[in-house]
This record gives C-alpha cells, structure tokens and sequence, in this order.
C-alpha cells in the first residue's frame, strides 16, 4: 500500500510540475551557464587552463608508466602464462593486486610528494610551478635508482646530443622512456627465470607421455595440476611476491 501511494505521488508531482512549465514557463527559472571567450579572460589563461585540463587526462597514464606499476603487471602475467592457467587469476585481480603492491613500494616517494608539494601547495605556502618541480624531483629519485645507464645513452645517441655528468640532469622526457625500458627488460627477465621450472616440468611430461606410446594425449593437460601443485608447495607466490619487491631495494 505504501508502494502504491509512493507511485501515485510521483505521478502527481511530476504531472503538476508539466502543467505548471506549460502555463508558467515565463515565470520559472532554470540554473544556465554562459561561457564567455575573450570578455574579461586572456587567451593565454584559456590556453594554460586547456593544458591543464590535457595533463589531467594523462594523468593516470603518467602515474603508471612513471611507478614500478609496469614491472609488477608484466611479471605477474607471465607468471600466469607460465604455470598455464589461461585465465586464472583474472585480469582484474591481477591489476588489483598490481596496484597494491605498487602503492606498497611507492609509499616512500608518495609520503615525500605530499609532505614537500601537496601539502605546501594547499597550504598556499608555494606556487603551482614549485609543486610540480617537487613532484618531479620525487619521482625522478625513484626513477634515477632503477634506470640503466645504457637506457639513456640510446636517447643521447639517437638525437646526438651529449650526455650529462650526472643522473640528475638527464631531462625528463629522456628519463621516463629510458625507465619504461629498463622496467620492461627487468620484468622480461623475471619472467624468463619464472618460466625455467615450469618448463623443465612440461619437458619430463611429455618425455614420460613418449615413452609410454601416449603421443596423442596433449602434455599441458597432464603437466598443469602437477604445475599448480608445485607452485603450491614451494609457496609461489610470497616467493614471486617477495622476489619483485626486494628487486626495487
């Protein structure tokens, strides 16, 4: 009963407020936005506020790609590729999960960004400019421990320009691509000593399916519980787990 006097009034309010924008539409007042360009606004706020807007929407990409975000999810996936379970963990649970060891390692740089930049800056103690060069100088300590050499002479050889003395005057669109890659390699060559067991195990499979007459019969079929139950035993993934954050130390 209370539904149907709930929908009855619902009903009523909406054929009243009908009626009364028909016969009244002079008198009722809508919310507007007006957007005014050139009264009263330089062009060059426009522009800092269109890049503003531009740097927001990459800003996620900027936050993977710049954390230790992109060597965890690579390692992961191979390390489901490697055991052979196709989809299991799923994609979301390994990006979850991804995402949290990544705000685990990243707490150190998370906790000086927001002491020496977002706190200031909402303080109204520093400009935007100072925050963002402190955001960077945060990041770019990160980066500077986990780059390779090598990576950034490739950027140096390629536009010919000299390389710098130190680490902290490499620029930063040299620095970030030349992390992506040294991320990259290392994750690659995590996966690549993940791999090993497993396919030692999947060669012993298929060598005893051979030897006895079983060669219809497809080894991974045979090979993967023993590959969950290894992985089980030696307790794989605090060992994964433990192996990808001491790599970043």
């Amino acid at each position: 009963m209370k539904f149907l006097k709930s929908i009855i009034a619902i009903f009523l309010f909406l054929f009243g407020t009908q009626v009364y924008a028909q016969q009244g539409s002079t008198n009722l007042g809508l919310p507007g936005l007006s957007v005014n360009f050139g009264q009263g606004v330089d062009l060059v706020d426009t522009l800092q506020l269109v890049i503003l807007f531009t740097v927001l929407t990459l800003a996620p990409a900027i936050l993977i790609l710049c954390t230790c975000f992109t060597r965890i999810i690579v390692v992961l996936s191979f390390m489901r590729q490697a055991i052979g379970t196709q989809s299991m963990p799923p994609n979301q649970l390994l990006v979850g999960f991804a995402m949290f060891l990544s705000i685990f390692v990243m707490q150190p740089t998370g906790e000086a960004i927001y002491n020496d930049a977002v706190r200031p800056y909402l303080n109204r103690k520093i400009t935007t400019t100072v925050a963002l060069d402190r955001m960077e100088n945060s990041l770019r300590g990160f980066m500077n421990k986990q780059v390779r050499k090598a990576d950034i002479g490739l950027f140096y050889d390629v536009t010919g320009k000299q390389a710098p003395q130190s680490i902290d005057d490499v620029p930063i669109h040299f620095l970030i691509p030349a992390f992506i890659i040294s991320e990259l390699k290392t994750a690659f060559q995590i996966g690549f000593l993940l791999y090993i067991p497993f396919l030692i195990l999947d060669m012993v499979v298929a060598s005893v399916l051979m030897a006895m007459g079983m060669m219809m019969l497809p080894p991974v079929v045979i090979s993967l519980p023993f590959k969950l139950l290894l992985f089980v035993l030696v307790d794989g993934w605090q060992l994964v787990t433990g192996s990808l954050l001491r790599s970043f130390h």
